[in-house]
């Protein structure tokens, strides 16, 4: 290889543009610039970020400095409150009412399936208070789904019976294991 033939790949050099040779140049007059306009003018390059007149990105985004963004999607969650919470009692007693329906049938099981029918709608209600205070007045708003979920286990509840026709029934279930037995 000789230095002295080494030349450029075919196509990566163009023709320097010659304007302002004459109309028939074909890059006279308005030197390819075309008609009027900031493109066809001298020094008519626009600042960064310019958008033609219009509200620029950085000035429409809201200044927020180094205050965090989810500071308002926290909140003080107590150690005592989740101590309060049966969730391991409930989960027990739908086991052992799963058990009872598989082993003995359903009708032995009764009793266990009445008091989740109490136990857990009454929890996930109460849960679902608990969300909703920690939201504050976005809580009842439309920005989260609480309130619905609220109205949806609160509704849940009346579904299958109200709470007292369940307490009823599981009071006379309990109460019968105790009493003597009938004579006939």
């Amino acid at each position: 290889m000789r230095l002295n033939t080494i030349k450029p790949a075919a196509g990566s050099k163009k023709p320097k543009r010659r304007v302002a040779r004459g109309i028939g140049s074909g890059l006279g007059k308005t030197a390819g610039r075309g008609h009027k306009g900031q493109k066809s003018r001298s020094g008519g390059f626009h600042k960064v970020g310019f958008e033609g007149g219009q509200m620029p990105l950085q000035r429409r985004l809201p200044k927020r400095g180094f205050v965090s963004m989810s500071r308002d999607d926290t909140a003080e969650v107590r150690l005592a409150d989740l101590a309060r919470l049966p969730v391991v009692e409930i989960d027990l007693l739908v086991l052992k009412a799963a058990w009872m329906m598989d082993v003995a049938g359903n009708k032995v099981a009764k009793t266990e399936i009445a008091m989740i029918k109490v136990v857990a709608p009454t929890m996930a209600c109460e849960v679902i208070d608990w969300a909703i205070q920690a939201h504050g007045g976005g809580g009842v708003s439309n920005d989260f789904p609480l309130a619905f979920s609220y109205a949806q286990a609160r509704t849940l509840r009346f579904a299958d019976g109200p709470d007292e026709v369940h307490r009823a029934s599981i009071a006379k279930m309990e109460l019968g294991k105790y009493a003597p037995p009938k004579a006939h």
